[in-house]
């Protein structure tokens, strides 16, 4: 029987077959991926997309740190940016930035760099990558705020590249196709003093520290903020601050933040969200939506989402 590593295309990068996803995310849960392949650079990356075979599954993740991957593993070939795909620089107060850098990375370049507008990068765990596909924000400013254009391949290798506007990002929302695999952002900034851009930092990783949980696997902000409102204060009505299941829980500092105490299983922190979900709905709150990407095989049915 042919194995999936044997259909895949040369490359300069690395395969890895049956890699232990709980090793690549936060929340340190997650069955392995049938392959994960670290490209060296964007021609690798292309060259893969443009001969890896149409029925081979494919997804791309970052940090891992709004990632929750589930206990049967992911199917296919799972690309790993973060590894190589890193470089940051910047032309005037432009910064061009691969989409495996770190939104801190990011934030500490443009602060050296004498460019303001970037800083509340700084308070969001994760890459580029993963902040252009769901318009991450913080601190009253977002993705598409900052963006001027996006790069990347489609399923085929094909070069791409769009505005916020024709991906139509909006509050946590980029409607870019789904085989899209981004490689790089031109963010936008301007002028600003390193000192006073290094005090705002400086607030928002206090404020940070203060309100949500430190030192702790999880996954970032769980669910988006309702129309008009705020999730974690839609858990806290519903009774959920604190709650269990298995070795998932329900932050007792910031409800709106899922943990892995230490022995939880994918399967445990996915049916908490779901019941957390579940009683705000009961009690007359919104239907939440999960801000935490969920991918991979349910280990009990085989199932991919």
């Amino acid at each position: 029987m042919t194995s999936i590593l044997d259909r895949l295309p040369k490359v300069r990068g690395s395969y890895t077959p049956n890699d232990l996803m709980a090793r690549h995310t936060w929340f340190g849960v997650g069955g392995p991926a049938d392959i994960l392949f670290s490209p060296i650079d964007e021609q690798d990356l292309a060259a893969f997309l443009a001969d890896c075979p149409d029925d081979i599954p494919l997804i791309a993740v970052g940090a891992g740190s709004n990632l929750l991957v589930r206990d049967g593993g992911v199917a296919g070939v799972v690309i790993k940016l973060g590894t190589h795909l890193n470089a940051i620089r910047h032309d005037g107060t432009r910064i061009t930035a691969q989409t495996g850098a770190t939104d801190a990375d990011v934030a500490r370049y443009a602060q050296k760099a004498g460019i303001a507008g970037l800083e509340f990068l700084i308070g969001i765990p994760g890459t580029i990558g993963g902040g252009l596909r769901m318009n991450a924000g913080a601190y009253g400013s977002e993705f598409k705020d900052v963006t001027s254009l996006a790069h990347g391949f489609d399923r085929a290798g094909k070069p791409v590249t769009a505005t916020p506007s024709a991906m139509g990002m909006a509050y946590r929302h980029n409607d870019a196709p789904a085989d899209w695999i981004f490689t790089s952002a031109e963010l936008q900034g301007h002028d600003g003093d390193p000192a006073a851009i290094k005090a705002r930092m400086k607030d928002i990783i206090a404020s940070r520290g203060e309100a949500q949980p430190r030192g702790v696997r999880t996954g970032g902000s769980t669910f988006a903020n309702p129309d008009g409102g705020k999730a974690w204060q839609e858990i806290e009505k519903a009774g959920c601050r604190g709650l269990r299941i298995g070795g998932a829980q329900v932050s007792e500092k910031h409800c709106n933040f899922l943990i892995n105490t230490g022995t939880a299983t994918a399967d445990d922190i996915e049916t908490l969200g779901e019941t957390v979900r579940g009683r705000v709905l009961a009690g007359g709150g919104p239907s939440l939506r999960w801000e935490i990407r969920r991918i991979g095989r349910n280990q009990t049915e085989g199932a991919t989402e």
